[in-house]
C-alpha cells in the first residue's frame, strides 16, 4: 500500500496517537478537541495529496529544505502557524506538534510494514520532505503574525494616553512608553535601568511589595497611590500590575498600566463631603456624626475607655433670626462652630445636628471632672458676644451629657440620653449643663 493511501485509511489511529502527545502541551489545555484535531487532520490529508502528486527532482530537493512550490493559496500549515501564535503557543510547542505527527505516522507505518520496499522508501522520504515543508510554512506564518502583532502592540503603546511600562524581576524599568516619560518628565534613557526607588517616588515601597506578590502568585494586582510627579500631571493614580509569563509559566517580568484618576477622585470626594457635612458650617452632619459615634463606641469597647457625648441647643438663637434675619443667624452659627472646635481636642468630633443643635463626642473621657471642664469652657465661649453686620448679639447654650457605657450602649440610645439631659438643663434656666444621671449644674 502506498503511504498516501495508508494515511487516509489509518487517519483515526494516527490522530489518536498524536492526541496523547497534544495533552502535554500547556497551551493546548484550553483548546477544544476539534481545535486540535482539525489542523492535524487537514495537514495529514494535504500531505497525502502531496505524496500522490508528480514532482521533479528539483522540486523534491527544494521541499526537503522547506522551499516547496506555492499555488498562491494559504496552506493548512500556514493556517496552523497563525492559529498557534494567536493561541499563545511558543515556537517550540508549534514545532513539537509536527514532530509528534511525523512520529505517529512513521510508527504505525513501520509496524504495519516492517520491511520497506523501494516505492515505500521513496514515499517515506517524500513524507519527511512534506513535513519539513509544512514546518517551514507554519513557522513563516507564525513569524508573520507575531511581527504584525508586535507592530500593532507597539503602535498601541505609543498612542496610549496611559503610562505603560515593563519592570524586570528586581523592579527596574526595561520599557516605558511615551506617556510614561511625559508623566515622569524624564527622557527614556533616564528611566530605563532605574527602579522606583532610584527615581525617588514616594510610593516605591508599597509598589515593590505588590510587585513581589504578583511575581510570586502569578496574579494581577490593582492598587492606588498619591504622588506629585515632576510633570505636575495629576496626583491621584490607579495602577494595574500583571505578570509576564514565559513558555514555562514562570514570571519573567511585570507590566504596569497607570491611570490618572485625580479629577474623578476629587469629584467623588466632593460628593462624599457634601453628603456628610453641613453645607453652612462645614461640620460633620448627623449622618457622619452617627457613623463616627458608632466607630468610637467600638473603639471604646475594645480599649475599655469611657466616652462622653454632649448634646447642645443654643439659647436665644431664634430671637437673633427673627430680629436680625437669617443672614445674621447663619453668621452666628458659623462662629459657634469655630468656637466649639477650639474647645475640644483634634481627635474629638464636633457636629451639627440641624438648626441650632450641635453635638460633641469626647473620646477617652476617663474622668467626669474633665468632661465637666470641657462643657464649662463651651458655655463660657458661647457666652461671649457674636459680631454680626448689624450689631453684636448674645446667646447661651444648654448642654446635656451622657456617658458610654454607663448611660447607654448604642449610638442612638446614647444620643437620646444626652438629648433628654439637655432638655432638663434648658428647663432649669438655660446656659448650663446637665448630666444624664445627675443634677443640673
Amino acid at each position: 500500500m502506498r503511504l498516501a493511501d495508508f494515511i487516509r485509511a489509518e487517519i483515526e489511529p494516527i490522530l489518536k496517537n498524536w492526541e496523547e502527545f497534544a495533552k502535554t502541551i500547556f497551551h493546548a489545555g484550553h483548546m477544544d478537541k476539534a481545535g486540535l484535531r482539525d489542523h492535524a487532520r487537514e495537514m495529514l490529508l494535504e500531505i497525502a495529496n502531496d505524496l500522490n502528486s508528480q514532482q521533479s527532482d528539483h522540486e523534491q530537493a527544494a521541499k526537503s529544505q522547506g522551499r516547496g512550490p506555492s499555488d498562491g493559496q494559504e496552506s493548512w500549515a500556514e493556517v496552523h502557524g497563525g492559529d498557534r501564535q494567536i493561541s499563545g503557543f511558543s515556537i517550540m510547542e508549534t514545532i513539537s506538534e509536527f514532530r509528534a505527527l511525523r512520529a505517529s505516522v512513521v510508527s504505525l507505518w513501520t509496524k504495519t510494514y516492517p520491511t520497506v520496499t523501494g516505492q515505500q522508501l521513496d514515499d517515506l522520504t517524500r513524507f519527511h520532505e512534506a513535513v519539513d515543508q509544512a514546518v517551514a510554512e507554519s513557522l513563516e506564518q507564525y513569524a508573520a503574525v507575531k511581527e504584525m502583532e508586535t507592530r500593532l502592540f507597539g503602535a498601541i503603546l505609543v498612542a496610549s494616553p496611559d503610562p505603560i511600562y515593563v519592570l524586570d524581576l528586581k523592579g527596574r524599568f526595561i520599557y516605558a512608553n511615551r506617556a510614561t516619560a511625559d508623566l515622569f518628565a524624564l527622557p527614556p534613557d533616564a528611566i530605563i535601568g532605574k527602579s522606583n526607588f532610584d527615581l525617588g517616588f514616594s510610593f516605591a515601597s508599597d509598589f515593590q511589595r505588590n510587585q513581589e506578590k504578583v511575581i510570586a502568585d502569578h496574579s494581577t494586582y490593582r492598587g492606588k497611590f498619591v504622588h506629585t510627579f515632576a510633570s505636575r500631571q495629576g496626583e491621584r493614580f490607579e495602577y494595574l500590575l500583571a505578570p509576564v509569563l514565559d513558555e514555562h509559566q514562570n514570571t519573567e517580568a511585570t507590566v504596569c498600566i497607570i491611570q490618572d484618576v485625580t479629577e474623578r477622585a476629587l469629584a467623588e470626594e466632593k460628593i462624599w463631603h457634601n453628603a456628610h457635612h453641613d453645607p453652612l458650617t462645614g461640620l460633620p452632619n448627623r449622618r457622619l456624626f452617627l457613623d463616627r459615634l458608632e466607630q468610637e463606641l467600638k473603639h471604646a469597647n475594645r480599649s475599655s475607655l469611657p466616652l462622653a457625648l454632649l448634646f447642645m441647643d443654643l439659647d436665644g438663637f431664634k430671637e437673633v433670626n427673627d430680629s436680625l434675619g437669617h443672614e445674621a443667624g447663619d453668621r452666628v452659627l458659623c462662629d459657634v462652630a469655630e468656637r466649639l472646635a477650639e474647645c475640644v481636642r483634634e481627635d474629638d468630633t464636633v457636629a451639627r445636628q440641624g438648626g441650632d443643635e450641635f453635638t460633641v463626642i469626647l473620646t477617652a473621657a476617663r474622668r467626669r471632672k474633665d468632661v465637666e471642664l470641657v462643657a464649662q469652657s463651651i458655655i463660657d465661649a458661647l457666652a461671649k458676644p457674636f459680631q454680626t453686620a448689624l450689631q453684636p448679639v448674645h446667646i447661651s447654650v444648654s448642654i446635656g451629657i451622657s456617658f458610654y457605657p454607663q448611660d447607654a450602649s448604642s449610638p442612638l440610645a446614647l444620643l437620646e440620653a444626652a438629648d433628654r439631659a439637655m432638655y432638663r438643663a434648658k428647663e432649669s434656666g438655660s446656659n448650663r449643663m446637665c448630666f444624664h444621671d445627675g443634677p443640673t449644674q
